[in-house]
């Protein structure tokens, strides 16, 4: 099979289109035929060796995929061959990717290959961090920073679901216009100067929840602007550096600084309560009531381009590389 790899990863040059054997999927395992692979910021990160969690060598990137079922391992019963998938795999950027069974799920007949590929993590995330870690309650009024990524985009669209009042921060009018086509009543720029006056304008009695994949200057201005018992969700560090913030500031509000980590939540300490909320949300798109962006979209062998686009955040929605277009 054809697969993008590296035995470096110390820049994205270093990756090639590569031959490589068919994976076999051993017990538990299935193989997908790899219509298209999400490609988000933490990806890009972790191609480069500079996320928390590094890679083994030879590396192939990319963990999110849709596509369909080839082959199953051996006890898989819950799958068969041809089934039109989403999955957490191993090894995205490459024509086959092997993904545990529990790992896997069917999607809807409305949701296509590339809205699948970039869709388990930055909802479920959205929906962990609004639902389970902030208690977001209908009426409130929820500031989502970095409204156009990737998750950001979805943190507006399960927040508007669940029945939260959304205001959408982003850089540029073309994002802001993005965020509000997905469901945000307001939108704001990111300019810090003037920032909490501007805020102050569409919310003049504080707000309720703020949701932050960015972690950047605004930290400290959108806490200031929370009102009594409000909720700030750590969500990433997108912005690059680790702002601080003084801990009076949560006494004096009665606030929360509360982390949002996904992959634990998923992967290590609540797999089931994780399954079950990836299960609502795929019932939210069959119903139409979820309506999923896609982002930039790159062929193939534009697999540098690719993770440069998810890397620079220039773009709104999660980056798509289209692994095989025949397969829908």
């Amino acid at each position: 099979m054809k697969a993008i790899q590296t035995a470096d990863l110390s820049a994205i040059d270093n990756y090639a289109l590569v031959d490589l054997p068919a994976p076999q999927p051993g017990e538990g395992e299935v193989r997908i035929k790899v219509a298209a692979c999400g490609v988000g910021f933490v990806d890009a990160l972790v191609a480069l060796g500079r996320y928390q969690v590094k890679p083994s060598l030879p590396h192939v990137p990319g963990a999110e995929i849709g596509g369909v079922v080839d082959a199953l391992g051996p006890g898989v019963t819950g799958f068969a061959i041809g089934e039109r998938v989403l999955a957490q795999a191993r090894g995205g950027f490459a024509e086959y990717a092997i993904a545990s069974e529990r790992a896997v799920s069917r999607i809807p007949d409305r949701m296509s290959m590339n809205q699948a590929a970039g869709f388990r993590v930055n909802y479920g995330t959205a929906l962990h961090g609004l639902r389970d870690r902030a208690a977001l309650k209908a009426g409130e009024i929820l500031v989502v920073i970095g409204a156009a990524g990737g998750v950001g985009l979805a943190a507006v669209q399960v927040g508007r679901l669940l029945g939260a009042n959304v205001i959408g921060v982003a850089s540029t009018e073309q994002k802001r216009v993005a965020v509000q086509e997905a469901g945000a009543g307001v939108t704001l720029d990111r300019t810090v100067e003037g920032w909490r006056d501007r805020l102050k304008t569409v919310a003049p009695q504080g707000i309720d929840v703020v949701f932050d994949p960015v972690s950047g200057p605004l930290l400290q201005p959108a806490f200031r602007s929370l009102g009594w018992g409000g909720r700030y969700l750590v969500v990433g560090f997108a912005g690059g550096d680790i702002p601080a913030l003084p801990v009076n500031l949560p006494l004096l509000k009665g606030a929360a600084l509360i982390g949002v980590d996904y992959r634990q939540f998923g992967a290590v300490f609540e797999a089931e309560a994780a399954a079950s909320e990836l299960e609502e949300l795929l019932a939210w798109v069959a119903k139409g009531e979820l309506n999923v962006p896609v982002g930039g979209t790159f062929p193939f062998g534009e697999y540098r381009e690719a993770l440069e686009y998810a890397l620079s955040g220039d773009g709104t929605g999660k980056t798509i590389l289209v692994v095989d277009p025949s397969i829908g």
